[in-house]
């Protein structure tokens, strides 16, 4: 029983990053726009909020500083890609390693030299001992439940049953004809991105902000990219994507607990790690075949 409450805690606390990115990449995608630019978001979200939170000691500008850096990315991939026509590939992958580049540029500029720093985290809402031996899966970061509760089903609601999300799926699906009704395509885009790059930017801030406490080279560790897949996998739907950073999560929780049972030390450490990166290239196989994509996926609007 404990082993199952804390395999489920940990699942909750490595499902947030990728929910709050997987969200956010939800809505630029449905908007018509790739935006390979999630891993650096999420990167420089996580650098700068940590870096507004060591200057100020609070970590509540910390979060406020990595949302400003994710609407600038946002605004930036919409000017590249918009505004521009850029190719969104190479738009996309130029904004991380320029985001990514800047963040450790920063870095070294500010803390080289320097023993490590540390700033003092969100703490974890403690759950009320009532609950029992389910108090630890209920002991969980304030962003946590906020990503669960409120940013989930805020962002399905305003994706489905808002005038704000019938524009961003019409400009994703036929920005011609959604041109012709009167919606204005590229702020729809905009808007989309920028919102979307918010919520990576959060996203990344959560490692620094909440659940280390510190900034540490290639922090993100590559789950920017496993969003764009989670989308994938969810088809587009922010339910179906949740579920499937859930099943990541479980999977990246569960190596860790495997390595300290008996019987399972004799598998080698590199295989347990990459275990949740194989399921999530399994179920993108299984799952991504004939798959819709969005109608005006990675097509620039030129309005004639």
């Amino acid at each position: 029983m404990s082993f199952l409450v804390d395999l489920l805690a940990a699942t909750l606390r490595n499902a947030t990053p990728l929910v709050y990115g997987t969200v956010g990449e939800t809505y630029t995608e449905r908007a018509g726009v790739l935006n390979l630019g999630i891993e650096g978001t999420m990167y420089a979200g996580a650098f700068f909020g940590f870096g507004v939170a060591f200057a100020t000691g609070s970590p509540l500008l910390g979060l406020g500083a990595a949302v400003l850096v994710g609407l600038l990315a946002g605004g930036i991939m919409a000017l590249l890609t918009v505004t521009l026509g850029a190719n969104q590939h190479v738009s996309g992958i130029g904004l991380t390693i320029g985001l990514i580049g800047a963040s450790e540029f920063v870095n070294r500029l500010v803390f080289t030299g320097q023993e490590a720093k540390r700033i003092t985290p969100f703490p974890t809402l403690e759950a009320p001992a009532a609950l029992g031996p389910l108090a630890p899966l209920f002991s969980q970061y304030a962003l946590t439940w906020v990503a669960f509760l409120v940013v989930v089903p805020l962002a399905w609601w305003l994706l489905h049953r808002t005038t704000f999300g019938l524009e961003v799926r019409a400009v994703g699906e036929d920005p011609e004809a959604a041109d012709a009704a009167g919606i204005d395509v590229f702020r729809t885009r905009y808007l989309a991105l920028m919102l979307g790059g918010a919520l990576m930017a959060v996203g990344g801030a959560f490692f620094t902000l909440a659940l280390l406490g510190t900034f540490t080279l290639d922090i993100i560790a590559g789950r920017g990219w496993v969003c764009i897949a989670l989308v994938i996998f969810g088809r587009w739907r922010i339910f179906r994507g949740v579920l499937g950073a859930l099943l990541f999560a479980a999977v990246f929780s569960l190596q860790f607990r495997l390595r300290i049972l008996p019987g399972w030390d004799s598998i080698p450490f590199e295989l347990l790690l990459a275990l949740p990166y194989l399921v999530v290239i399994l179920a993108l196989a299984i799952s991504g075949r004939n798959v819709a994509y969005p109608g005006a996926y990675l097509k620039p609007y030129r309005r004639t």
